[in-house]
């Protein structure tokens, strides 16, 4: 027997080929082309050999390479499954030459089986019946004269051909000539040979095959019929064993006939016989000879109870018994079914989907009753190159019903998502009357009719992401934030003007909309800011749509959204039943930073197609029309302009501890204006700089906003150094910088309407009226009607501390710190690093976690710090407060506990080529000449006082850091500081914050190290990148769940190249980059003990260090630079005003933002539609189009130009 086998193919048949080798105890070789890396028979093979970029004729049928990597493997045989090398005779000799076994039939049997016109003569010698046709045909006169002798309609096929693919019906002459030249094509680029010729073709006819099996020898035996009927395209969708609805007479002699053609040239190995079956006369002809196994083997595999793999592996070894002998016991047993799963989508006429799977379950299976052949799973990218079969259901029953009726429960089991495939379509066939009877012809599905319930994209628009309400809770203490609309009032009362629920998912639309393309009649509703809207009809009609409708659009009609003209940045679709897209981590909202959620993790683009939930039952819509209103009152709509007033409570941090009380009377009696880079991530606003209570933030950072690393709140304004920002929906759920007030629950939908150079005012207001004014929300939203709201008194700014334990009751001072209505901060002692502090916040989590007191949604420790997310109508703060001063009582003592942990040691590649392009972007859109720029690394010397940056790499290597928190920032990235305090290299953030930072940059800020989980904003220095922190889609060794770390882990960097680390990247999320992990513990008492041994040199570490910082700071006031402001970087103005020629055209900036890129320069001639420049505004790049052509006269901007909509930018002659 063989020991080593190559598989000379992919996805589902190179898995259904593993799993026979597997279970014979034989190494299996796989081979993949680029495209397929992430297929599951490359994961499952016991090796895997690339064959490199591009499509199947420079991979999977390169006949030299595949032999090469078969010789380099030390394999002995090669199966070539089906499709592709399966039939070509060459590659069998190719192989005999090489001395590895070929498992198949001979060269010499494939080539007169597998050139379709000899074996017609084949079959004529036998006695087979035979259709009408012709032989090989030397160009279209040819065929068109030879069609007329046979009579139309006919059959175009390719003589090599298989699968379906080379062959096309034609009616008449036109269609025949149009046919030709496509036929011959196909047939050479698949199957390597021109050859073709004609056949009669069958109006009723059924699709029979037998399966035989030959010992070469002259043996050939029949493993019953399979009815391949239900075809599309020529291409089989359904399968069956035994065929339906035939005689004994006609089955037997069926079997008879295929083995006589196998026994003409003693057949070896699996073959197929397939028949055309004119239903009307109940006569059989002879169609072709397949060479190879079968796409459908499995049907006969699972009513026979064999395996033609294993028979073909044994027959190539020598080890087969005799054919005689298992033939003997062959007897059909039930029947079984089997349908492919196709990456197509049948709206749009059955076209090829290629793209991610961003959800993949199939059901358990036995492989008796169920069985399911694939080779995917989530994350993978389907290729465009390849055949689009996704997977084989089959189903074996007792009787054919039996098995029609399970394979129906099965496909309805499965689950896939992110690119169109057949299984709905497949679904409502398996219910059709044809079907469910057996009485399928080949030209059945020609007539069968489906409708989808979905929505096409024609065009996405600026950002249009799938939201649902609340979002993603529950994940806030490792970086996940909630998404869910940006606007969740406007969202929420759309779903209920519809009847659905008020979380329903849909469509959040940013600045301009997409055009959809409804498949199906759907009720819709637009919410939010006024966004034109139009309605083209199926007959061509068009109207415009009103917002705060209920309209109903019908099928075939095409909703077009363009832009929002005035005030508000998002609208929304909403669609009774909502969207249907997978849950990811309990919620179907899009994050797009972490690419997950929504629609494959990303905004909409065109192409995509979204599916619709169920919409309610006709008797519940009947009575949903009499109870809601076609339209929502004016004086329920939410109020959008360009000036907002923004109701918040005060906190967590203020005056005198922070900030002054100059600088808290400033931020609630100037106004902000928004500024044009805000995104659902937060909303910058440009306003009055604080003069700040310190100097710096301590071991936090050098910037007085700089604070040890503490929880946030959605809503909370964070000043990123000076920068104040509104922290939204997909912003960080950890971080370092002082947050001094917070949106209340029933103004945060305004956030989300917030828009570049709009203007805010922060109004604060008492916890009670915050409290009234949610419940008056929810009253509306549950009535549909706008009632009287009470006047709400401006609250007095007195301090933004509820409540203190002193010290001396529980061994450390506790401060309650609000941060909106709906989360409490819960810090403890002094401001500074103490490992001691985090151990506490710890205890705290573990007692409220044990307490499971009604209304906590989420526990996020920070550093000296724990911050609780609650439901204050649940679960009343003062309630809250006195639970929490019980658990201090009731804490274990920390001196003496001892937590689980672990040393997880982690490649970092130095200095990495990604951070230094972030710092270059820095520099050159954020701010130029930073103190920090062009190396974080020298910064974080000097900074330390260190003489060389060889002494910050040996430090940073050297170090053990403790995991304190997760998400800092996002998606489980640890912000951690070295256990030992002689490694803390101690730093300031970026002020302002970078706009963009690599995933999985490593960088230092204060005291602390993170790993940033993804791409994003970011102020630490940068020290170099490592693998990911997050896995998005699959399950491996490291990966138990989506993220890597745990709290108190510790991370151990050893130094790979930045190479090395691209590879590693490549292979860690898959499985094939083992980390070393080793499972300890971790105690106070064990560190208290490192401090006291150490003590002198720590002091000594720490002098240098506040000397450096000290030296550091004074540089800054020296320069100026300690009193950077954002503003100063505004806008562009014009030096003269622009004076235009009769013939020229100035070019407007559709938005606020900033120049991000120039196409053109001056004299370049462009056209009507070509790209101009690109403007980065609300995290969004937009492209600027010529709207006619011309050419390039003046360019009035440069690249990180600041610029407001309305602003010219370039000129344009035109003629």
């Amino acid at each position: 027997m063989f020991t080593k086998v190559l598989i000379a193919n992919r996805g589902a048949i190179a898995c259904r080929i593993i799993h026979t080798l597997q279970a014979m105890g034989i190494h299996s070789v796989a081979i993949y082309a680029e495209a397929d890396a992430d297929s599951l028979h490359v994961a499952r093979a016991d090796e895997a050999y690339p064959l490199g970029p591009g499509a199947a004729k420079d991979t999977y049928l390169d006949q030299h390479k595949v032999i090469s990597i078969a010789r380099q493997a030390g394999a002995q045989a090669i199966h070539p499954g089906y499709g592709f090398l399966s039939e070509n005779p060459d590659f069998a000799r190719l192989c005999e030459q090489s001395g590895i076994t070929f498992l198949g039939p001979t060269p010499e049997q494939m080539t007169a089986f597998g050139l379709k016109h000899e074996a017609r003569a084949i079959a004529q010698a036998a006695n087979v019946p035979l259709l009408p046709g012709s032989g090989l045909l030397a160009d279209v006169n040819e065929a068109l004269a030879e069609a007329e002798r046979i009579g139309y309609p006919v059959m175009l096929k390719s003589t090599a051909g298989g699968g379906g693919i080379g062959m096309q019906r034609c009616y008449t002459a036109d269609e025949l000539v149009s046919a030709f030249a496509s036929v011959k094509r196909l047939s050479e680029n698949n199957f390597s040979n021109s050859g073709i010729f004609l056949e009669k073709f069958i109006s009723d006819a059924r699709h029979i095959e037998v399966q035989i099996f030959g010992d070469g020898q002259g043996q050939v035996i029949a493993i019953g019929e399979r009815d391949c009927s239900a075809q599309r395209r020529n291409q089989k969708v359904i399968e069956e064993c035994p065929a339906p609805h035939l005689s004994e007479a006609a089955r037997n002699e069926l079997h008879q006939t295929a083995i006589r053609l196998g026994e003409r040239l003693s057949y070896r190995s699996a073959g197929t016989v397939e028949y055309v079956y004119d239903a009307q006369s109940e006569r059989f002809y002879f169609l072709e000879v397949n060479t190879r196994l079968q796409v459908e083997h499995g049907v006969t595999e699972q009513v026979y109870g064999v395996d033609l793999v294993r028979w073909m592996i044994e027959l190539g070894a020598g080890t087969l018994p005799d054919l005689a002998t298992l033939a003997a016991p062959l007897q059909a047993r039930g029947h079984a079914i089997q349908v492919r799963l196709y990456a197509e989508d049948p709206a749009r006429q059955f076209q090829p989907c290629a793209g991610l799977l961003s959800e993949v379950i199939f059901p358990a299976t036995d492989r008796q009753r169920r069985r399911i052949d694939h080779w995917i799973e989530r994350g993978i990218e389907v290729p465009a190159f390849f055949d689009p079969m996704l997977a084989k259901l089959i189903c074996h029953g007792e009787d054919r019903a039996d098995a029609l009726q399970e394979l129906s429960s099965l496909l309805a089991e499965c689950q896939l998502y992110g690119i169109e495939t057949n299984q709905r379509w497949l679904q409502a066939l398996l219910q059709s009357p044809e079907v469910q009877s057996g009485r399928v012809l080949t030209r059945t599905l020609a007539s069968f009719t489906f409708t989808p319930q979905t929505l096409e994209v024609v065009s996405g628009g600026t950002q249009s992401t799938l939201q649902d309400y609340p979002g993603r809770v529950g994940y806030w203490h490792i970086g996940v934030p909630p998404s869910g609309p940006m606007d969740n009032w406007s969202f929420r009362l759309g779903n209920r003007l519809l009847g659905n629920p008020e979380g329903a998912t849909g469509l959040e639309m940013t600045l301009s909309g997409p055009t959809l393309k409804f498949h199906c009649p759907r009720r819709i509703v637009l919410a939010g800011a006024a966004m034109s809207a139009r309605l083209l009809a199926a007959d061509g009609s068009s109207q415009s749509l009103p917002h705060w409708q209920s309209v109903l659009v019908s099928a075939g009609s095409t909703l077009q959204l363009g832009k929002i003209a005035e005030g508000g940045a998002r609208c929304y679709l909403l669609i009774e039943g909502g969207f249907a897209a997978p849950e990811y981590l309990g919620s179907q909202s899009t994050f797009t930073l972490g690419q997950f959620g929504g629609h494959a993790g990303r905004a909409l683009q065109a192409g995509d197609v979204l599916h619709l939930g169920q919409p309610l039952p006709e008797q519940q819509e009947q009575q949903k029309d009499t109870q809601l209103p076609a339209a929502l009152a004016e004086s329920l709509q939410p109020q959008i302009g360009r000036h907002w007033d923004l109701r918040v409570i005060y906190g967590p941090h203020g005056a005198p501890d922070f900030f002054t009380q100059q600088d808290i009377d400033t931020l609630f009696s100037h106004d902000y204006e928004v500024h044009y880079n805000s995104s659902r991530t937060g909303v910058r606003l440009i306003g009055p700089k604080p003069e700040w209570a310190r100097t710096d933030g301590g071991e936090a950072g050098l910037h007085p906003s700089n604070l040890h690393d503490n929880a946030y709140a959605i809503g909370t304004l964070d000043f990123t150094g000076d920068m104040p920002v509104l922290l939204g929906p997909d912003g960080p759920s950890l971080g370092g910088f002082v947050c001094p007030a917070t949106l209340i629950k029933a103004d945060l939908w305004k956030m989300g309407q917030l828009k570049a150079g709009d203007k805010v005012r922060f109004v604060p207001v008492s916890m009670a009226d915050a409290e009234r004014l949610e419940r008056h929300q929810l009253a509306q939203l549950a009535q549909l009607t706008a009632l009287a709201e009470s006047q709400v008194a401006r609250a007095p700014l007195t301090t933004p501390i509820i409540k203190t334990l002193p010290k001396e009751r529980f061994g450390e001072e506790v401060v309650y710190r609000p941060s909106g209505d709906d989360y409490l901060l819960v810090e403890y002692g002094r401001q500074e690093l103490d490992i001691r502090l985090r151990f506490r916040a710890h205890a705290l989590m573990r007692w409220l976690e044990q307490a499971s007191l009604p209304g906590i949604f989420e526990l996020t420790p920070g550093i000296r710090s724990l911050q609780i997310h609650y439901d204050n109508l649940q679960l009343p703060t003062a309630s809250l407060l006195a639970h929490l001063e019980q658990a201090e009582g009731e804490l274990a003592d920390i001196d003496h506990m001892e937590v689980p942990a672990r040393i997880v040691h982690l490649p970092l590649s130095w200095d990495d080529e990604a951070t230094r392009l972030a710092i270059r972007k820095y520099d050159e859109l954020v701010r130029k000449n930073a103190p920090w720029c062009p190396s974080n690394i020298e910064f974080i010397r000097r900074i330390n006082g260190l003489e060389s940056v060889e002494q910050v790499k040996e430090i940073l290597f050297s170090a053990s850091y403790l995991v304190m928190g997760l998400g800092d920032v996002y998606l489980g990235a640890p912000v951690a500081t070295p256990m030992d305090p002689r490694h803390r290299l101690v730093t300031t953030k970026y002020n302002p914050a970078r706009t963009w930072t690599p995933e999985n940059a490593v960088g230092i800020g204060g005291a602390y190290l993170c790993v940033y989980g993804m791409e994003g904003p970011g102020g630490y220095q940068f020290v170099g990148r490592t693998l990911q922190m997050w896995n998005r889609y699959r399950q491996t060794a490291e990966f138990t769940q989506p993220w890597l770390l745990r709290f108190f882990d510790q991370i151990r960097f050893y130094e790979v190249s930045a190479e090395e680390l691209v590879k590693i990247r490549h292979d860690f999320p898959r499985g094939r980059y083992p980390l070393k992990i080793e499972e300890t513990t971790f105690s106070l008492a064990s560190y208290n003990a490192l401090l006291e041994a150490n003590a002198d040199e720590i002091t000594a570490a720490k002098a240098r260090q506040q000397s450096a910082f000290d030296a550091e700071r004074q540089r800054w006031l020296a320069s100026g630079q300690a009193h950077f402001e954002s503003e100063k970087e505004g806008l562009h103005e014009q030096a003269e005003e622009l004076v235009l020629s009769d013939s020229e055209r100035a070019v407007e900036s559709p938005v606020s933002g900033s120049i991000w890129q120039i196409s053109v320069k001056p004299g370049d001639k462009v056209k009507a539609g070509d790209t101009l420049l690109i403007i980065e505004s609300m995290k969004m790049e937009i492209a600027v189009q010529a709207s006619e052509s011309g050419t390039v006269t003046r360019l009035l901007h440069t690249p990180g130009n600041a610029i407001r909509a309305g602003d010219p930018l370039l000129v344009l002659e035109v003629k």
